[in-house]
C-alpha cells in the first residue's frame, strides 16, 4: 500500500496546505499566460484535496494594483485609478471562476488589510536594521519598474538610436539618480545559497541551478532600492513616516502572500492554523529572481521562514512567437473557439514546466476533438447509449465470462494498464508533470477503445444468450472510464464531474483511493447491477471550424 505523504506539510499540526499564484498586474486585461499560472496552481490544490480529502487548502491569488504602469494605464483608459483597478481586477476574478480556478483568497494590493500588512512588514525590516536611506543611481527600467545592474544591460540600436536595454526583459533602461530606501540584500548571500541547496526548493531543478549560478557568479550582491519618490510614483503605499517616498511595488506585491493568511493579525493567523510558510508558490520564469532571491531574503530579514517550494514554469508562445501587444498575438482565453474545459485541458496537457509551450488555435481544436470528443467522449456515448445499453446499467461483472475475455491480449493489456494507472499518475502529479499524467490516461483510453472495437459488443447485443458477455465488456469499459475520470479531476474538473454523475458514482467515492483498485481486482466477481443516469448524453461536442469565416478573418 502506497503512503501518501504531503510534501513538507504537517498533518500532526493540522496545518493547511497553502498554495499561491503571483498577484497579476492590472496594467492590461488577463491573457493566456496568466490563466496558465492559475490553472497550474488549481490543479495542484485539487490533487492535494483528491489525495487528502480532509485537507484544508488555502489557495491565494489576486491583483497587483500599484505602480507607475498602473497610473499610465488608467490615464490611457480615461478612468480614475480606483475605478480602473477595480475593473481589471474583476476581469481576473471572473476569468478564474470561468475556468474553474477554485481559489479561497483573492488579495488586491489596494485593499486596506493589505496596506496594513505592508506597512507592518516595512517597519519590521526597519526595526531589524535591514532598510536604510541613501542616494541611489543606476539603470532603471520603467516597464519592469526595477533598477537593473549594469552587468545585466546591453547596448542596442532602436529606431536608429543607440540605447541600453535589460538583458533579462529586453526593455529599455535609463540612467536615474534619486534618494531611495535600500534593503541590505548583500547580507543574505550565504543564507540564500544555503536555502537554495535544499533539494527541490525551486522546481524544476534547472531554475534552482540558475539562481545558484547567479549568486555564485556575483562576488558582491548589491543592496536593492525598495522605495521610489512619491512625486514620481504617487499610486503606491507611502513609506511609514516619510510621505516623500512610496514603497517599491515589488515589495508591496510580495507581502500579499502574508496578507492572505491574516498577517499581521496574530488571531487571524492562529485561526487559520498558521499556514506560513507556503507549501507551493507558483510563478512564471520572468519573475523567478523576485521570488527566488528577493522574496526569501526579505522574509529572512523579517525573521520569517522562506517558502517550502517555488514552482517555476516556462511561458506560452503563440505560433512560435512570444506574446506581445505589438505583434497583436496576445491570446484572450475568453475568445478561443472551444469550451473553457478544452482550453484548460490543453494548457495542462501540452506544457512542461521547464520549456516554453506553443499555442495555436489549430492545435487547440485538434486536441479537443481527438482526445476529448473522440477518445473519451465517444467511448462514453457508446457504452452509455441506448443502442448497446438500453436499460441504462453499469452492469455486473460475471466471473466465467471475465475469465474467458481476460485471456485475450487486447483485454489483458487494457486491464493491466488500468491497474497500474493510479500509481503512474500519482507520481506524475506529485512531480507537477501534468502532461505525463494525461498521456497515461489517454493511452489507457486508447486501449479501451481498441478493446471495445475488437470485441464488437454491437454483435453481442443481437442475441439474448450473449448478455453476460456484453455485460463484461460494458463493465470493463465503464470501470476504465470511472477510474480515468477520477484521475483527471485536477485537469478538467467540470467534465469529469459530468461523467462521474452520468455513471452515478457517489460524491464520497471520487477520491484518489477509489481509483487505485479496479473492480475486477476486488474479491473476484461483482454481481450487483447499478444504474446510470438516464437520457441522452454528450460529454464533449466536437468543435467545427467555420473555415469560410476564418478565411475572411485572415484576409481582413
Amino acid at each position: 500500500m502506497r503512503l501518501n505523504i504531503r510534501l513538507l506539510s504537517s498533518a500532526v499540526q493540522r496545518r493547511p496546505f497553502y498554495i499561491t499564484t503571483p498577484i497579476f498586474y492590472v496594467n492590461a486585461a488577463p491573457h493566456l499566460g496568466h490563466l496558465y499560472t492559475a490553472v497550474v496552481a488549481d490543479a495542484i490544490q485539487r490533487f492535494e484535496k483528491l489525495t487528502n480529502p480532509d485537507c484544508n487548502v488555502i489557495f491565494s491569488t489576486g491583483t497587483d494594483e500599484h505602480g507607475i504602469k498602473i497610473q499610465q494605464a488608467a490615464t490611457k483608459a480615461n478612468l480614475p485609478l480606483p475605478e480602473y483597478c477595480m475593473k481589471v481586477s474583476e476581469e481576473y476574478r471572473k476569468l478564474f471562476k470561468d475556468f474553474n480556478v477554485d481559489f479561497t483568497d483573492f488579495v488586491r494590493t489596494t485593499d486596506e488589510k493589505h496596506k496594513v500588512a505592508v506597512r507592518h512588514f516595512w517597519k519590521r525590516l526597519v526595526k531589524k536594521d535591514y532598510v536604510y536611506k541613501a542616494k541611489y543611481s543606476g539603470w532603471y527600467s520603467v516597464n519592469d519598474e526595477s533598477f537593473v545592474p549594469e552587468t545585466h544591460t546591453k547596448d542596442e540600436v532602436i529606431n536608429g538610436e543607440k540605447v541600453k536595454v535589460s538583458l533579462e526583459s529586453g526593455h529599455r533602461v535609463e540612467w536615474t539618480e534619486e534618494t531611495n530606501y535600500m534593503f541590505r540584500l548583500s547580507a543574505f548571500k550565504t543564507h540564500l545559497l544555503d536555502w537554495l541547496k535544499t533539494d527541490g526548493v525551486i522546481t524544476p531543478q534547472k531554475y534552482q541551478k540558475q539562481l545558484m549560478e547567479w549568486l555564485d557568479s556575483e562576488v558582491y550582491i548589491p543592496d536593492i532600492s525598495v522605495s521610489r519618490p512619491s512625486s514620481r510614483v504617487h499610486w503606491a503605499i507611502r513609506v511609514p513616516g516619510d510621505e516623500d517616498q512610496s514603497i517599491y511595488v515589488w515589495v508591496d506585491a510580495l507581502v500579499n502572500y502574508l496578507t492572505a493568511v491574516g498577517y499581521p493579525d496574530e488571531d487571524q493567523m492562529i485561526a487559520r492554523h498558521r499556514p506560513w510558510p507556503a507549501d507551493v508558490q507558483v510563478v512564471g520564469k520572468d519573475i523567478l529572481k523576485f521570488h527566488g532571491i528577493y522574496w526569501p531574503a526579505l522574509l529572512m530579514a523579517a525573521r520569517w521562514p522562506p517558502p517550502r517550494r517555488i514552482l517555476c514554469h516556462a511561458h506560452w508562445t503563440v505560433e512560435g512567437s512570444k506574446m506581445s501587444k505589438s505583434l497583436q498575438n496576445v491570446v484572450d482565453p475568453r475568445s478561443v473557439p472551444v469550451p473553457h474545459a478544452a482550453l484548460r485541458y490543453l494548457l495542462l496537457r501540452e506544457a512542461t514546466m521547464a520549456t516554453d509551450a506553443n499555442y495555436s488555435e489549430t492545435k487547440l481544436i485538434n486536441v479537443s476533438n481527438s482526445e476529448l470528443a473522440d477518445t473519451l467522449g465517444n467511448l462514453v456515448s457508446r457504452c452509455c447509449g441506448t443502442a448497446l445499453n438500453p436499460r441504462g446499467e453499469f452492469p455486473p461483472l460475471h466471473a466465467k465470462e471475465l475469465a474467458a475475455y481476460s485471456q485475450a491480449d487486447v483485454t489483458a493489456n487494457l486491464m493491466d494498464s488500468v491497474e497500474r494507472l493510479a500509481d503512474i499518475c500519482h507520481e506524475h502529479y506529485t512531480n507537477y508533470q501534468f502532461y505525463k499524467a494525461v498521456d497515461a490516461v489517454i493511452h489507457t483510453l486508447h486501449l479501451a477503445n481498441l478493446f471495445f472495437e475488437t470485441h464488437r459488443p454491437w454483435e453481442l447485443r443481437k442475441k439474448v444468450e450473449h448478455q453476460k458477455q456484453l455485460d463484461v465488456i460494458l463493465h470493463i469499459t465503464m470501470e476504465t472510464l470511472r477510474i480515468s475520470a477520477i484521475i483527471l479531476q485536477p485537469i478538467i474538473p467540470d467534465m469529469t464531474e459530468k461523467l462521474l454523475d452520468k455513471l452515478q458514482i457517489p460524491k464520497d467515492c471520487r477520491n484518489w483511493q477509489h481509483c487505485e483498485k479496479p473492480s475486477w481486482t476486488i474479491g473476484g466477481a461483482i454481481y450487483e447491477t447499478k444504474y446510470i443516469q438516464s437520457g441522452k448524453f454528450v460529454l464533449f461536442q466536437r468543435v467545427y471550424v467555420d473555415k469560410k469565416n476564418q478565411k475572411k478573418k485572415a484576409s481582413g
